[in-house]
């Protein structure tokens, strides 16, 4: 990753100062390149000099980096990504980051996470099974019984990008009653509420909830306002998968707007979308005139999306409400009798009140199998479910849902094609919407693309193809705007005294080469990266805790 360097492989590593020369830089405002010099001084930006060179004296000594014909762009912010385990587990992680010029990353999502990590040693069983195909193995050693651990374990690290993190609200109900379908008690709550104010005493950006998950999915107004509002005191945000994406959506985001409201905390809804063949082109249109409805009367609302026209979560989001138990080995226990599958056939084929139903909706032949658990199941990797009955001989769909959740113990991953590509088209050009890449780390051969090429392909489709942005904007939209979301200060923006992290690259070469078929190979073009005013090089980690 090394662009027009004119000092030698050894002299990068021991010298403080750099200087970027003759770039067209994109400052992550949103506002038009200018052609402009950049000197770093340990490890901050000193000077953006427009229009005219800087001075050799005011760079003596610097390593000089001609970019030439490149573009200089703050380093990229993905603030939804689930690499809570592999960044404290994995030996690869940052490779697929760095290859796509992420420096900055946020963890704790869509109300998941590995901590805190609940007391009763079975509710920890159950979370881990339950979030793997999300996050992965949560290995021993990792286990956190509360963020003070956590954050001491982070900080005891190196990591090779910045990495900060949201308390994950369905882990916090997890610690305090497990999958328990009943509210929170006064006591519990007080205990959830203690765990929140922990989190972000320890440097929690904000809170996020997971309504589509369970223990959340069980969760009323009164009650998410409660915990939101306790990471509102602190100045955090909110991030919310919403509770449905499909017939809900409109609903679902009319919720979170009240429970933000409510809680007087700042609003992000992640992932935004309209899922299901019949709400495509009509059903998002509704739930943006909701969003802006809410920005006109001072309500501070955001979104963000990926690139893709398919969405990957667990196999038990596809189980219905009724059928789901307090544990997922009472449930496996269900479906691996006959009376279990004709129960699950039969609820699987109607509509339920308040719960999406992605096989009504999509369709079984557009949910893919993407991250099976057993050696056994290895042949479903990267096949629809459709596909997977015929190459069985299955009855249909339902017994292969039933097998794999009795077999796997709901460690089973997926990729939903369920939106349509006009409708992220129609997100993407928003005002108030950044790009994330909701990437997963479950692991193995078939993961969603978007983990290697969320952001390369934006720039690629978005910008250089379609022409639906211009750069600048487009840069904003993985910079500044997901910066300033999760009150990042000066992380995501070229100007004076902010920390460098900084990318230069030939934005004409900068491509992803990931897809559906091929979902493994990283990105490719980034030419420079510097984080915390460090030239990254193979094997090196500049990242902070942030």
């Amino acid at each position: 990753m090394a662009g027009k360097r004119s000092e030698s492989q050894d002299q990068l590593l021991t010298n403080k100062n750099i200087l970027i020369k003759n770039g067209n830089i994109y400052d992550g405002s949103g506002d038009a390149p200018q052609k402009a010099d950049i000197l770093i001084e340990d490890g901050l930006i000193k000077t953006i000099q427009y229009g005219i060179k800087l001075q050799e004296t005011q760079s003596a000594g610097a390593l000089i980096i001609d970019a030439s014909g490149r573009v200089v762009t703050p380093g990229f912010v993905d603030i939804h990504r689930h690499a809570d385990v592999a960044c404290l587990a994995d030996t690869c992680f940052g490779e697929t980051e760095l290859a796509q010029g992420i420096t900055t990353a946020i963890n704790g999502n869509c109300g998941i996470a590995p901590v805190p990590a609940p007391a009763n040693s079975e509710w920890c069983e159950e979370l881990y099974r339950y979030i793997e195909p999300v996050i992965g193995t949560v290995k021993a050693g990792l286990p956190f019984a509360s963020y003070g651990e956590y954050t001491a374990a982070i900080r005891s690290r190196k990591f090779p990008l910045n990495i900060g993190f949201l308390t994950a609200a369905g882990a916090v109900k997890t610690a305090v009653k497990g999958f328990d379908k009943g509210p929170f008690t006064r006591a519990e709550m007080e205990k959830a509420q203690n765990l929140i104010e922990e989190a972000m005493n320890c440097g929690a950006h904000g809170i996020s909830f997971g309504l589509m998950y369970r223990p959340e999915c069980y969760s009323a107004l009164e009650e998410l306002t409660l915990l939101a509002r306790t990471a509102a005191k602190h100045g955090g945000v909110l991030t919310t998968h919403i509770r449905g994406e499909g017939e809900l959506l409109v609903r679902s985001v009319e919720e979170v707007i009240e429970v933000a409201q409510r809680a007087e905390i700042p609003l992000n809804i992640s992932h935004f979308k309209a899922t299901g063949i019949k709400n495509w082109r009509s059903a998002i249109f509704r739930a943006i005139d909701k969003i802006e409805a809410a920005r006109v009367k001072g309500q501070d609302v955001t979104a963000d999306f990926y690139p893709y026209d398919g969405g990957s979560t667990t196999l038990l989001s596809l189980v219905p409400p009724s059928l789901l138990e307090t544990s997922i080995a009472e449930l496996a226990k269900k479906l691996s009798r006959k009376d279990g599958v004709e129960t699950l056939r039969r609820e699987i084929n109607k509509e339920h009140e308040n719960w999406e139903n992605m096989v009504l909706s999509v369709g079984w032949d557009r949910v893919i199998i993407s991250s099976p658990f057993l050696e056994k199941n290895e042949d479903c990797r990267g096949k629809s479910m459709t596909f997977i009955v015929r190459e069985r001989g299955l009855t249909d769909e339902t017994e292969l849902l039933a097998d794999l959740i009795a077999s796997e113990k709901g460690s089973t991953g997926i990729i939903a094609l369920s939106m349509a590509q006009d409708d992220i088209e129609t997100i993407a050009v928003l005002p108030w919407t950044c790009l994330i890449s909701d990437s997963l780390y479950s692991g193995g051969s078939s993961p969603h693309p978007r983990l290697n090429g969320t952001f390369p392909k934006f720039l690629r489709v978005f910008v250089r193809e379609k022409k639906l942005l211009s750069m600048e904007t487009a840069i904003a939209k993985m910079t500044g705007m997901p910066s300033r979301r999760m009150g990042l200060l000066n992380r995501g923006f070229l100007k004076e005294k902010a920390p460098a992290d900084i990318l230069v690259f030939d934005s004409e070469k900068f491509t992803d080469n990931a897809d559906y078929t091929s979902p493994l190979p990283h990105a490719e073009g980034i030419e420079t990266i510097i984080i915390n005013g460090k030239i990254v090089n193979k094997n090196e980690c500049h990242g902070l805790f942030i």
